[in-house]
């Protein structure tokens, strides 16, 4: 077996805002294995300035993860415990080969078309306008289940955005989720968080910086409605050590990126663990190219999950890579129309 690397640089349509800043590109890596003439393809999605692996030696450790291929996935998984993302593209590509398809990695209901993946719809931070005008195309586009960015702009202008759906749709018709990156100040987030109570919002992201767990742990028992772990999941490689963070911030929710988090493997150590303490969860891409998104959309609906997921369809880049992905009235489908870049192995 043969396995190479490759980076490749997503652009954005127009740039992309969080509280963490605004994104122009993405980097991404590929690993692609060969063997008797098949190939096999997975995506390494870091995210620069977020991921756990975001090191130096990423590129190095990427090298060395192609040059022992024939450690095999395990071992390899295993060896690269504190690199998630490439954990994750490890796992993809021995998937990718040893499918006839190397696309086709979970065939189900969703692959053959007949059944969809439910979403939410995302609004970036930006101007108050921007993001005004964003919601009302989520909500013309049949979302009823939309994911804010919030904590780039004022506050006050956040309220009034989110007071603009709730004029419009009740808790009932639209669910809002709020996604604060960790952006609230330790001594003003129980108070926002208690403004932003009145929308009957159905959960907030990480409303305080990683890292500060008794503080996020006094958070979740006293918040006026359900907060969801993200970024605080980054970099806690052992189960050991994903159980006691569980114990110890009993969060409502966990939101599992597996680029983030190593993997499938990584993700389903995760799931247990939420699924032992009553913590709900759902799964959620991470800026991958559509090579990933497919990988993560596919194992997603296995899971059987009905909360709508953070999946999308990589339509953020100039580009990206043709697929059967496609969302219709909120939904996530595999248009068995429609296929892949015929060269898109040969190209990367």
């Amino acid at each position: 077996m043969k396995a190479t690397y490759h980076k490749y640089m997503l652009e954005f349509k127009r740039p992309s805002g969080t509280s963490r800043g605004v994104m122009t590109e993405k980097e991404t890596w590929f690993i692609v294995l060969e063997e008797n003439g098949k190939k096999g393809i997975g995506e390494c999605g870091i995210l620069r300035g977020l991921s756990a692996d975001d090191r130096d030696d990423y590129e190095e450790k990427l090298n060395w993860a192609c040059e022992n291929i024939h450690l095999g996935e395990t071992a390899l998984w295993e060896a690269l415990l504190e690199f998630p993302s490439i954990q994750f593209g490890i796992e993809m590509a021995f998937l990718s080969l040893k499918n006839e398809n190397p696309y086709l990695l979970f065939p189900s209901d969703f692959t053959s078309n007949s059944k969809s993946i439910v979403i939410n719809g995302l609004v970036w931070m930006g101007e108050a306008s921007f993001m005004k005008e964003q919601i009302e195309e989520k909500l013309e586009q049949g979302f009823d289940c939309i994911k804010l960015k919030i904590g780039a702009i004022a506050f006050q202008k956040e309220l009034e955005l989110l007071q603009f759906i709730r004029s419009h749709f009740s808790a009932e018709q639209i669910e809002i989720r709020v996604d604060a990156n960790g952006a609230f100040a330790l001594n003003e987030a129980l108070d926002k968080l208690n403004q932003l109570k009145v929308f009957q919002l159905h959960s907030i992201e990480q409303p305080i910086k990683k890292g500060n767990v008794s503080a996020m742990a006094e958070l979740c028992k006293t918040t006026p409605f359900p907060i969801a772990l993200d970024e605080e999941l980054i970099g806690v490689f052992s189960l050991e050590e994903k159980e006691a963070l569980l114990n110890k911030i009993e969060p409502q929710y966990i939101i599992l990126k597996p680029s983030f988090v190593g993997g499938f493997r990584g993700t389903q150590e995760w799931i247990d663990l939420a699924d032992k303490y009553n913590i709900g969860w759902w799964i959620t891409s991470a800026l991958e190219s559509n090579i990933g998104l497919n990988a993560i959309a596919q194992w997603t609906f296995t899971l059987n999950s009905i909360m709508p997921q953070g999946l999308g369809t990589g339509a953020l880049y100039t580009n990206n890579f043709d697929c059967p992905l496609e969302v219709s009235q909120g939904q996530l489908w595999y248009n068995t129309t429609k296929s892949w870049n015929s060269d898109l192995l040969e190209k990367i």
